[in-house]
């Protein structure tokens, strides 16, 4: 069981040194990180595939957190733009979309329906697969 501060010897208070407790931590933080974004970019070559055989899309693009990857959290989710769809097919390509995974959130963005701004973005910033 652990020690609290009050409970520590001399000789163990000499051998604590928090840099290395907290350099550890960022590092299997860091790790755990990039194993989730690596998690992320498998999913979103899938999402591409499925979108285009079976959505018939024309081009997909990834844009948002994983895009930017400076960005990319523990939180972050795929954000996905796919041009070519149908309309009457959009929602059941985000059904598909969102059986992917429990760990991520897919959006799927209708770049023909979409603000002018985020276009912009899409085109501009976006990572096409």
């Amino acid at each position: 069981m652990a020690k609290t501060a009050l409970e520590l010897t001399l000789e163990e208070w000499q051998g604590y040194d928090p840099s290395q407790s907290s350099a550890r931590v960022n590092f299997e933080e860091q790790a755990k990180l990039k194993e989730r974004q690596q998690q992320a970019w498998e999913l979103a070559h899938k999402a591409a595939r499925v979108l285009r055989e079976e959505f018939g899309a024309s081009k997909v693009v990834v844009f948002g957190s994983l895009a930017h990857r400076a960005w990319f959290s523990s939180q972050s989710d795929i954000d996905i733009a796919a041009w070519g769809i149908a309309p009457e097919h959009f929602y059941s390509a985000v059904g598909s979309l969102a059986e992917f995974s429990p760990t991520f959130n897919i959006d799927l963005v209708d770049p023909v329906h979409c603000a002018p701004a985020l276009l912009e973005k899409l085109e501009g910033e976006g990572i096409e697969l």
